[in-house]
């Protein structure tokens, strides 16, 4: 993905939460000609106020073209993330947006596979399930059984060490991610 195409996003990331904000509805835009854009790709969209966590959610899976992806996912941050208020208009000078761009998943059977700071990892078992963007191990200074003692219990609901159990599924990916 080039600079002008990143640049691309990131705005239609701020338009959609600014129009939902105006609207109480998605943006919709007329379709684009971008190749890129128009394959489906999981996205996530992390919003930050002061350099402090102000949401952030996605989709592990490609459910959607990638454009209609981060306008879906920039409203579900602003305002779907169960843990912040939803965005106020008079906060949106305040904000910075980061876009995570997933490639597809690959199941390991090892988790001592895992490349900190490369790989994020997504846990699963039974109905629970914790996710973490590869940007979380640089931003907290981990190790690897930190990371994913963290990923099970506070993400996933699961034992802290859960990741060691044979039934527990564990899939890395990586992400293309840029921010304003």
């Amino acid at each position: 993905m080039n600079k002008k195409d990143r640049s691309q996003l990131l705005d239609l990331s701020r338009r959609s939460i600014e129009y939902y904000l105006e609207h109480n509805q998605h943006y919709n835009p007329i379709t684009t000609e971008n190749r890129f854009f128009l394959e489906e790709r999981a996205v996530f969209v992390t919003l930050h106020k002061n350099k402090n966590l102000r949401g952030c959610i996605g989709q592990m899976n490609a459910q959607m073209p990638l454009y209609k992806a981060v306008i879906r996912m920039a409203v579900a941050t602003a305002f779907e993330d169960p843990r912040f208020p939803s965005v106020q208009e008079e906060e949106l000078e305040q904000i910075e947006i980061e876009i995570s761009v997933l490639s597809p998943m690959k199941r390991i059977s090892d988790y001592k596979k895992i490349r900190m700071g490369i790989d994020g990892v997504w846990i699963k078992k039974g109905f629970r399930s914790g996710v973490y963007l590869p940007q979380v191990a640089v931003d907290t200074n981990w190790d690897r059984e930190t990371f994913l003692r963290s990923l099970c219990s506070s993400k996933a609901g699961l034992p802290a060490d859960a990741y060691k159990d044979a039934n527990t599924e564990i899939y890395i990916f990586q992400v293309e991610e840029f921010s304003e």
